[in-house]
Order: structure tokens, then C-alpha cells, then sequence
């Protein structure tokens, strides 16, 4: 049961009776197992699509790197060529070996190199690495999803794309943010405006839940290139190693600015910010747009 998506009839149980309309529950009109939770995906980015659209006049376009019916689409020159903001999440289990090739990393570096482009690349959560059992409980106990097994390990790919392109960050464990009390909603964020000098995070207060979020852990320290712009307080109420270990937020928004012969930016942030299954206030639609415009 462990490193593998739910199916959407499992989606349907757990989240009942939120997904039992015939849109969702009809095996007919959608399927009903992994491959159908899957679409959901498909489904809830299409919001963030819109607003980019309406605000910049271009469409975006969608790629698997693989597709459900196992074809592949390497990062190249069909992808990147007409791009200027580039959107990748690691949403592959890492028992699936997927790497980035020497060419794909070139690609994007190649890609980084032209003024005015910008990357966004998340690897998802990492659940259950280690190898105590007890602490992969208590992990599952602190996120409290069960949709989510007591190991699942994301983002092969994204991050050897990162560490390829000398990234210093690391998807890490998979935190429950805390709530503003009553609400399902995020804590506001506690945002670096002082190493925002882009105005990334201008007028953005929070981002959307999500209940398993991975800290981007910095790996070295140097500010001037490598700056947290934004940290998430995290659900104190249920324990778990990293709050134990006396953390209180985690990392949830990290920026790269310019600089070591590379013209564009990159950004670390997890996929689910763009995703509507977990909510979409002004707030995040202002983040999108701050994404999409000229800074």
C-alpha cells in the first residue's frame, strides 16, 4: 500500500460525500481507479491556468513528462523554446527511478541563460524515510490524511534536475500547517520582505491547506543566492520529528535570484499553491499573478 496514489473510488470513501455526484462517481463519465484520482490533478489546475491566461493573454499549456499511457516528453527545445516561466513538480513516486538526463538538465540550464525566464520546480512531500517504523506512525498520526500511506517518498526527478543545476534545496518530510483557529484555512504565512526584492510575495498574505507539505531545506548558507522568502507555522497540536526537533514552520517559498552566469530565476515551491482541490482565496490568485506579470 505504501509509495503509490489512491484510487478514486479510495478518494470517494475517504472524502465522502464529497466526490459521490455522477461527475465523479459514475464509472462511466470517470475512472473510478489510480488513473482517475490522478485527473483530479488535471482538474484542479485548471483555475491557475485561467487566471495566468486572463492576466497575461497567453494560454499555458500542460506536459507530462511520462502519461498515463507510459509515452515520454523530455524536457527540449519543443517545450522550452517559446517559454519564459516554466512549471516543474515532481509528483513521481521515487520507486519509479525517474531521473533527468544529462540533455534535459542542459536544456533547462540553456533555458535559464536567456534573460526574462523564470523556474518554479517543487518535488511533492517526503513521507516515511526512515526507516523506524514508530516514527513513520507518528508522521501519519501529525498529517492525518488516509489517503496517505506510511511511506511515500516523491520527486526523483525534480530533484535531480535540481541537484543538476546546483539547486541547494531538498524536499523534506510532509508537515501539516497550522490553521487560523476555526477555519480551514492556512496560518498567514511569515514572509521575508526584506529579501524580496522582486515583489514575488507582494500583497500575498497565505497560501491554500494542504494537510502533508514538504519543508524545502536549504543545504547551504548563503543568502545573497539562495533566500527563504517565505516560512509556514506548522500544526503544533500533533507532534512529529521536526517539531520535536524544535521547529515551528517550515520552508515554503525559496528564491534564487540571478547570478552565477544564470539570467533567470528560480523558485521552489511545492505544486499544490496552483492546485484548487485544496482552495484558492485572493491571496494565493495574487501570488499567480505575481508570478505571471513583470516583476
Amino acid at each position: 500500500m505504501d509509495n503509490r496514489f489512491s484510487t478514486m473510488t479510495e478518494v470517494r470513501r475517504v472524502s465522502w460525500p464529497a466526490y459521490e455526484s455522477p461527475q465523479w462517481a459514475d464509472p462511466g463519465r470517470f475512472q473510478q481507479g489510480i488513473s482517475g484520482s490522478l485527473e483530479l490533478f488535471f482538474w484542479a489546475w485548471v483555475r491557475f491556468q485561467k487566471v495566468v491566461e486572463e492576466t497575461t493573454g497567453y494560454a499555458v499549456p500542460m506536459f507530462q513528462r511520462v502519461d498515463q499511457a507510459g509515452f515520454t516528453l523530455p524536457l527540449d527545445e519543443r517545450v522550452l523554446d517559446d517559454t519564459d516561466t516554466l512549471l516543474v513538480f515532481g509528483l513521481d513516486h521515487n520507486v519509479t527511478g525517474q531521473v533527468a538526463t544529462p540533455e534535459e538538465i542542459e536544456a533547462v540550464r540553456a533555458f535559464l541563460a536567456r534573460e526574462g525566464t523564470c523556474l518554479v520546480i517543487g518535488p511533492h512531500h517526503d513521507v516515511g524515510h526512515s526507516e523506524d517504523l514508530e516514527e513513520r506512525a507518528l508522521e501519519y498520526a501529525h498529517h492525518g490524511d488516509a489517503l496517505v500511506p506510511r511511506q511515500q517518498r516523491f520527486g526523483g526527478y525534480a530533484r535531480s534536475l535540481m541537484q543538476g543545476l546546483g539547486i541547494p534545496v531538498e524536499n523534506r518530510w510532509g508537515l501539516r500547517p497550522a490553521v487560523v483557529e476555526g477555519t480551514n484555512r492556512s496560518a498567514p504565512l511569515t514572509v521575508r520582505e526584506d529579501l524580496d526584492t522582486r515583489g514575488w510575495l507582494h500583497g500575498v498574505k497565505n497560501f491554500n491547506f494542504h494537510m502533508h507539505l514538504p519543508h524545502y531545506a536549504v543545504t547551504l548558507e548563503d543568502v545573497r543566492s539562495v533566500r527563504v522568502l517565505a516560512t509556514q507555522p506548522i500544526d503544533r497540536t500533533r507532534p512529529h520529528p521536526f517539531t520535536n526537533a524544535g521547529n515551528t514552520e517550515f520552508n515554503a517559498l525559496v528564491w534564487m535570484p540571478p547570478g552565477d552566469g544564470r539570467a533567470g530565476d528560480v523558485l521552489v515551491a511545492d505544486s499544490t499553491i496552483f492546485s484548487t482541490l485544496f482552495g484558492a482565496d485572493e491571496s494565493l490568485k495574487r501570488f499567480w499573478k505575481n508570478l505571471a506579470t513583470d516583476r
